[in-house]
């Protein structure tokens, strides 16, 4: 018999009197509907009744004790993010609360108890438990300590992603299913590693895909038949960046995390802290920010010392973080202007100087201390993406044989844009190189050649594409140069 709860309808109280009251609603309908409803297993519990009891442990210990005493199949417990409700107090602040449902007699660690005497009586055969942060089942401490922890284990890494193989087997079927005479499977299969691909859960990993990313482009894309969702990212995906101060206890140091991630792209982390369990104080702890992050699926694994953002989804959302954490605005008539007139004219120039003036010359002057190109390429791709969802898919330093190209655009299958595609790459110069870039009538001859040689690397897979390159140069935030080549 298999007892299913899902902890991630449960509601957050400010004070443990609401916690409880809601855990009991939640948990109580779930054993009564296991007991009694007749798609369930009411057939073995018609002599069963729960006594006017309406409190959870109490409610199980029945149900255990029956189980056991009528030597009924034995019961799999099932929690789906058991900690929700634990991670929001976390993420809240509420450090109280949290300490009293988790370690003092609560009704939250009373009730895994009584899992764990079930499992030690043997009327309950497995509780399997998912979650995001390992530190609740830890801090419960012996209230159930005969946790294992799967996470980092080797063998169930898998478990959390869909594997390059199983991707493109949904992949086919999908086109197959529900795609159109534009439906490719080299051009959708680009757009799914750029956007979705990339989680390794151990640094020797295999990379997988966002399962959940992945459906949700899958259903649209049916829905849409065959076409390409306008909309790539799942909103449920998007947090308000209250929860990263709240993680990293002020703005520097969510500032910090931020410019490591975007501008340095890569977010250093101690290989002994990766375990697959750690009290909630160590949260608190500026080394341990990385993990948290890591666990909460917002960043991945590189190698044994570094974390990166694993995809463009990603890397959008932390862009949505970084202008709301430094107050930059960029939706303004002017943008409206510049991006609609590009469905006519199809000039590239006009974007990258708007976004120059537009969003590069209002970044605090401290702030070109740290930017460089991964930023540049990293901004322009998130703007891009905001105005163009419609008629281009993007990749910010896609592998191909001649290197990493900066920004490839490609026009999506099904519009008018399909087949255009431009790749762009940026250089970014100190304030006092200003002079020598101004005195430039023609990029470098090396830069227009490296451009031309990804452009090339693309055309020979995609022989269809109408290929545009284009250099730009930017001096901090005193010149602008673009060209096309």
């Amino acid at each position: 018999m298999v007892l299913r709860l899902d902890f991630s309808k449960l509601p957050v109280g400010d004070t443990m009197v609401e916690m409880e009251a809601n855990f009991n609603r939640i948990v109580c309908t779930a054993l009564e509907s296991f007991a009694k409803d007749e798609d369930k297993y009411a057939r073995f519990f018609k002599k069963f009744n729960f006594g006017g009891s309406h409190n959870p442990s109490d409610m199980l210990n029945q149900i255990l004790t029956y189980v056991g005493g009528n030597r009924l199949p034995r019961v799999y417990i099932l929690i789906d993010e058991y900690d929700n409700a634990t991670n929001q107090l976390v993420t809240a602040s509420k450090d109280e609360l949290y300490k009293d449902i988790t370690t003092t007699d609560s009704f939250f660690r009373t009730f895994f108890k009584n899992i764990k005497a079930g499992l030690g009586e043997g009327t309950v055969r497995r509780c399997f438990c998912t979650g995001v942060l390992p530190i609740t089942i830890d801090d419960l401490t012996s209230g159930y300590n005969i946790a294992e922890f799967l996470t980092l284990e080797p063998n169930f890494i898998e478990m959390m992603g869909f594997t390059h193989e199983e991707a493109a087997a949904y992949l086919h079927y999908v086109i197959d299913n529900y795609g159109n005479s534009d439906s490719s499977f080299e051009e959708l299969w680009s757009l799914l590693v750029d956007n979705y691909d990339g989680y390794r859960f151990l640094p020797e990993a295999q990379p997988l895909f966002n399962p959940t990313s992945l459906t949700f482009f899958f259903k649209n894309f049916a829905a849409n038949r065959g076409a390409i969702p306008k909309e790539l990212i799942d909103n449920n995906l998007r947090t308000d960046i209250g929860w990263m101060r709240r993680l990293t206890e002020n703005m520097e140091n969510a500032q910090e995390i931020l410019n490591r991630l975007i501008v340095d792209e890569k977010l250093l982390y101690a290989e002994a802290n990766l375990q697959s369990r750690f009290k909630r104080a160590m949260l608190k702890k500026s080394n341990f920010y990385p993990i948290a992050l890591f666990y909460l699926g917002m960043t991945t694994l590189k190698n044994e010392n570094v974390m990166i953002l694993p995809n463009l989804t990603m890397r959008s959302i932390y862009m949505d973080y970084y202008n709301e954490i430094y107050n930059l605005i960029y939706d303004t008539s002017g943008q409206l202007s510049v991006y609609g007139a590009f469905a006519d004219n199809r000039q590239l120039e006009p974007l990258v100087e708007n976004f120059f003036t537009e969003y590069i010359r209002q970044l605090p002057a401290q702030a070109f201390d740290k930017i460089n190109e991964n930023f540049i390429r990293c901004a322009f791709f998130w703007i891009c993406s905001r105005y163009l969802n419609r008629c281009y898919t993007f990749a910010i330093e896609p592998n191909i044989p001649s290197g990493r190209p900066d920004l490839v655009m490609k026009g999506i299958p099904g519009t008018s844009f399909h087949n255009d595609c431009r790749v762009v790459e940026f250089k970014y110069f100190k304030a006092k190189e200003k002079s020598v870039v101004a005195a430039l009538a023609a990029p470098r001859q090396e830069d227009i050649e490296q451009v031309k040689s990804y452009a090339a690397d693309i055309n020979r897979r995609f022989v269809d594409y109408r290929m545009r390159t284009y250099v730009v140069y930017l001096v901090t935030n005193k010149l602008c140069r673009v060209w096309e080549v």
